[in-house]
């Protein structure tokens, strides 16, 4: 009897940490122990990896096992080590060859019945597998198409303990799995999905979104109920940029965390649209736990998140965005680390502006100053500063909903934000950001500047509107997207009087 050791990986957050699974087997009274700072589940293992190898036909001996699971500082949870430990005790059994096991990380979940089951968060743990140096991963079949997305490394895909056993011994042969990706934008998936063109009216907030979604600035839509809020924000992505491959990598990595990833179409070929319920949680919403898994923010990184019935929302829950729309990352902290999620996202926020849903209409509005300005209240001025623009959706026309022809489609209008979005590539080649919105303070003196007239606005704006310091700079990074937009150079006056347009409800609604 000997010894034998098998790599395998646990996810903590978003970083994967390499877990050495150690077997020794040794002359002694029969007893099974495990180690290794584990969860209930994983101390479950030896049950399930015990009945697991004897109905694939395999007798273990009543033997002294000790397993440890190392390194002793990372918590290992889930069922992903039943593979693993298995293949550890038959290695150290001489039941398959160890030398068949270096370079190779193993990590799965075991039936009783010797079945292999998927587990989540294969796309990163391939990934570093790869930059480990790793040749090789033994993974459950229903994995392997996720982690044969990571080029240059062997994806073995595996239903049963036994092939895995027969493969390690020579005796059978697994055709590694294959998955050829491009490197362009890649194409949306064939599906039914929404279109501009079904919106009758509404041009002005069309194009609010339009320059929202050309410069990555987040939008507040105001109004009635009825008045198309939702639906114009539902359609957000449909005239996003198309994704590349980098950043559905980087997408398909939460959504594997997660075991969201599609089995058949585990790259996601469409940026996310996460739409949250008003009763969500902080944690639900920026992740969270005793260890922390991502949020409901982390799973629109590269797309949109929209919270409609915005003043509905617990006020601790939104002041809890404010972090992350300005860092574009989370970061939560607990006693044994911290950890960082992504959080590159669009918000949209739509909300009624009065209890009644009817303010300013007068004629139909029944609530009082008082309730009006309670209502408004939720919504606290430092998160309407993160707002980059807000746009008032008045109610619909009958004449707008009888009309026959159609209004511009998606595809046009994405066409020309792709069109902005690559100047704005172009112009910050070197820095870390690739739209306006996200331009550093320092910058904006060398890509934004404004013409005498320009100032003379922008400083009429700023005293006229009270804007901060924060909301002037905002005001100042959608113009610059207005011309973009445009294809212009400079930032024009034209440019300036819209962006501080977008401002302007503010004044209305909150007075501020």
């Amino acid at each position: 009897m000997s010894f034998s050791t098998v790599l395998s990986a646990a996810i903590e957050g978003l970083t994967v940490e390499f877990v050495h699974v150690e077997a020794d087997i040794s002359n002694g009274l029969p007893m099974f122990h495990m180690v290794g700072y584990l969860s209930s589940e994983v101390k479950e293992a030896a049950e399930r990896m015990r009945t697991a190898v004897r109905n694939s036909g395999i007798e273990l001996p009543p033997k002294k096992t000790v397993i440890n699971l190392s390194p002793a500082s990372v918590k290992k949870k889930g069922a992903a080590f039943d593979l693993p430990i298995a293949a550890a005790i038959l290695a150290s059994l001489g039941l398959v060859p160890e030398n068949g096991l270096a370079h190779t990380l193993i990590i799965g979940e075991l039936s009783l019945d010797g079945r292999l089951r998927e587990v989540a968060g294969i796309l990163p743990i391939v990934m570093e597998a790869k930059k480990a140096g790793c040749h090789t991963c033994i993974l459950p079949k229903a994995n392997a198409a996720e982690g044969a997305l990571v080029e240059g490394i062997k994806i073995i895909g595996a239903a049963w303990l036994r092939e895995v056993c027969d493969y390690l011994c020579g005796t059978q042969s697994i055709e590694p799995e294959r998955h050829h990706i491009s490197r362009g934008p890649l194409p949306a998936v064939s599906a039914q999905t929404p279109d501009y063109s079904d919106i009758r009216g509404q041009e002005a907030v069309k194009r609010a979104v339009e320059v929202a979604v050309a410069g990555g600035h987040n939008i507040l839509l105001v109004g009635p109920p009825g008045s198309g809020k939702s639906m114009i924000a539902r359609r957000l992505p449909t005239i996003l940029p198309p994704v590349t491959l980098d950043e559905s990598l980087e997408i398909t990595k939460v959504y594997s965390i997660m075991g969201l990833v599609d089995k058949e179409h585990p790259l996601a070929a469409r940026r996310p649209f996460r739409s949250v319920h008003h009763t969500v949680t902080r944690s639900a919403l920026i992740g969270g736990g005793i260890i922390p898994s991502p949020g409901e923010i982390s799973l629109a990184h590269g797309g949109v998140l929209f919270l409609d019935e915005l003043t509905e929302f617990q006020k601790p829950v939104l002041e809890v965005l404010r972090q992350p729309l300005e860092e574009k990352k989370i970061r939560i902290t607990r006693k044994h680390g911290s950890y960082v999620f992504p959080a590159d996202f669009i918000l949209a926020a739509a909300l009624n502006p009065c209890p009644c849903g009817n303010y300013p209409d007068l004629e139909r509005c029944s609530c009082t100053p008082g309730q009006i300005q309670q209502y408004l209240a939720k919504i606290s001025q430092p998160f309407l500063d993160r707002m980059d623009i807000c746009v008032e959706v008045p109610r619909v026309e009958y004449e707008s909903l009888n009309e026959e022809k159609d209004g511009e489609c998606s595809e046009v209008i994405r066409e020309r934000v792709s069109k902005a979005r690559e100047r704005q590539k172009e112009r910050y080649k070197g820095l870390e950001t690739t739209v306006n919105a996200a331009l550093p303070v320092k910058e904006l003196k060398r890509h934004c500047r404004l013409d005498s007239e320009g100032e003379r606005v922008m400083e009429q704006a700023f005293e006229t509107l009270g804007l901060t310091a924060r909301t002037c700079h905002k005001t100042i990074r959608v113009a610059r997207t207005i011309a973009d937009l445009e294809g212009a150079g400079q930032i024009g006056t034209a440019h300036l009087k819209e962006a501080i347009g977008y401002r302007m409800m503010n004044k209305k609604y909150w007075g501020r």
